[in-house]
């Protein structure tokens, strides 16, 4: 039997529940909405849970001592987002979450997820592909990051993600691939006038 609920339908899109299994689901998760600027997690808080983003857009950084923020991931519709480093092993994050615009999320902590797992086994196998695909995308940017210039990431991540560029900002970008907004603005330059 298909859901009704707009989290379950969305963030488990492929699977289909019973009823029974909707009544372990929807009273795990929390939905919340924040208004563009919001910090879900600031550095050296404890983390409790992870979000899934039904709506917005959230960026994850982490600041150097030297207090430049260095981006880790956007995070748009359908995406999960968190610290998992401090998640799963119940630590205090080295990232900040901010939502970059107004966003509607369900968090959910890790005590319930590892519920849902044991529960509904399909929802362990669900996370495990999705994790899997997560962790593929994360080892091809850092092979990008290592072997490309400058305008060849700048063009891999307009050509791969080209419905979060829009909802970004310069420095927000620029700090996604590593490099100041100068460089940005000039190969934007470089680019627009080809």
């Amino acid at each position: 039997m298909q859901s009704n609920n707009l989290l379950i339908t969305v963030a488990f899109n492929d699977l289909i529940f019973t009823q029974a299994e909707i009544k372990i689901i929807e009273p795990l998760f929390q939905k919340i909405n924040v208004t563009k600027g919001t910090i879900l997690l600031h550095a050296d808080d404890l983390v409790e849970f992870q979000y899934y983003i039904l709506d917005g857009c959230l960026r994850t950084y982490h600041t150097d001592t030297h207090g430049k923020e260095h981006t880790i991931q956007f995070g748009i519709n359908d995406w999960w987002v968190s610290d998992y480093t401090a998640f799963v092993n119940s630590g205090k994050a080295i990232l900040t979450i901010e939502a970059l615009q107004d966003s509607t999320l369900y968090k959910i902590s890790y005590e319930d997820m590892n519920y849902l797992y044991s529960e509904i086994p399909k929802i362990d196998r669900y996370f495990r592909i999705k994790l899997e695909r997560s962790f593929a995308a994360f080892q091809k940017r850092i092979v990008v990051n290592l072997s490309q210039s400058a305008k060849e990431r700048y063009l891999t991540f307009i050509s791969t993600h080209p419905e979060i560029v829009k909802n970004l900002k310069n420095y927000h970008i620029a700090s996604y691939l590593g490099i100041t907004t100068e460089s940005l603005s000039r190969i934007k330059k470089e680019l627009h006038n080809f």
